[in-house]
């Protein structure tokens, strides 16, 4: 018998993997890319891998403060945190009259 286009083949997915879940992607791997745009960041184009290292590393966390936290997550939001703040600071340093961080 062949599967049909119609609701009935909704119901069987081939693989878990090919088609997103409810919950999105794992947290463990939302932490994993955390950690590398913010250690990325530190190289390259700060004021968007920061940021979006501390947004990576807020949902492996699940959005929360409380409970249990895997180190990754927090370590991306550490990074991240900090490799913005360098970024704003190398973009104020450079706008200001004398043109240099000091």
């Amino acid at each position: 018998m062949m599967a049909s286009f119609g609701q009935g083949s909704r119901r069987h997915p081939r693989s878990r993997g090919r088609t997103w879940s409810r919950t999105g992607p794992d947290r463990a791997t939302l932490a994993v890319v955390g950690v590398v745009c913010a250690v990325a960041g530190f190289f390259a184009l700060g004021i968007v891998l920061g940021p979006a290292a501390i947004v990576c590393g807020w949902f492996a966390m699940g959005r929360s403060w409380t409970g249990p936290r895997p180190v990754p997550a927090v370590v991306a939001v550490a990074l991240g945190g900090i490799d913005t703040l360098l970024a704003l600071v190398g973009l104020v340093g450079a706008t200001a009259p004398g043109h240099g961080m000091f």
